[in-house]
Formats: structure tokens, C-alpha cells, sequence
């Protein structure tokens, strides 16, 4: 079970961290990633983690502003968003995979179909 949490409204330029704890599986063997949905739109990647922390990636729009990180001792994994903008208002999802290793986290992690777990989500307001 994956649940997400530290969604609220924020000021545009201010900051915020989101955790998704995960329960019930070896947290440390799964890769997680973050995708979002904005309001009408398609959900989108966002960022990306291996299961040891030593990889990470992110979609070109966050990059430089958001860093995703993992706590394996408290099967936790955050992603903290500064500098933030009303285009990223959005219901952010955690996803977690075992599969995603190697050379498949490098090519695979960004999308959605690689995931098999996802938490509820919660949401993001930026305002202007």
C-alpha cells in the first residue's frame, strides 16, 4: 500500500514536500516514481528513484526545482518541490515497481505502464 501525503495550497515560488510511505512490501526492493495530473489533462511523469537511491531522474519541466529522495529505514520516499509555479498544480501520485532495474529503470522509469502500484494521490494548488 502506497499513501501520499504533504499536498496543500501554496503561494507561486514557495515550497512543499511530499511523502509516500509504503507498507506491506520490501520498500528498499522497489523503485518509486512521482506523476502528476493536472486538471484536464493526461498524468504526467515527474520524477524518478532507484531502489537504492543512487539514480534519479526528472522530467524536463521540474528539473532544477524538484528533488525526489528516499528514506529505505522509514519506507518513505519524498519529493520536494520548491520554487513552485500555478502550472504545477496538480494531484501528485507516488508509483512503485520492482521490476525497474538496470538498464529498464534508465529507459522505462518515466512511464506510466511500468508501475505497478500506485497510491491515491494528493493534490497540489499553486497559486499566482
Amino acid at each position: 500500500q502506497l499513501q501520499a501525503s504533504g499536498g496543500g495550497l501554496v503561494q507561486a515560488g514557495g515550497s512543499l514536500r511530499l511523502s509516500c510511505a509504503v507498507s506491506g512490501r520490501t520498500f528498499s526492493n522497489y523503485a518509486m516514481g512521482w506523476f502528476r495530473q493536472a486538471p484536464g489533462r493526461e498524468r504526467e511523469f515527474a520524477a524518478a528513484i532507484t531502489w537504492s537511491g543512487g539514480s534519479t531522474k526528472y522530467a524536463d519541466s521540474v528539473k532544477g526545482r524538484f528533488t525526489i529522495s528516499r528514506d529505505n529505514a522509514k519506507n518513505t520516499v519524498y519529493l520536494q518541490m520548491n520554487s513552485l509555479k500555478p502550472e504545477d498544480t496538480a494531484v501528485y501520485y507516488c508509483a512503485a515497481d520492482f521490476t525497474l532495474r538496470g538498464s529498464r529503470w534508465l529507459t522505462q522509469s518515466p512511464f506510466e505502464a511500468s508501475y505497478d502500484y500506485w497510491g491515491q494521490g494528493t493534490l497540489v494548488t499553486v497559486s499566482s
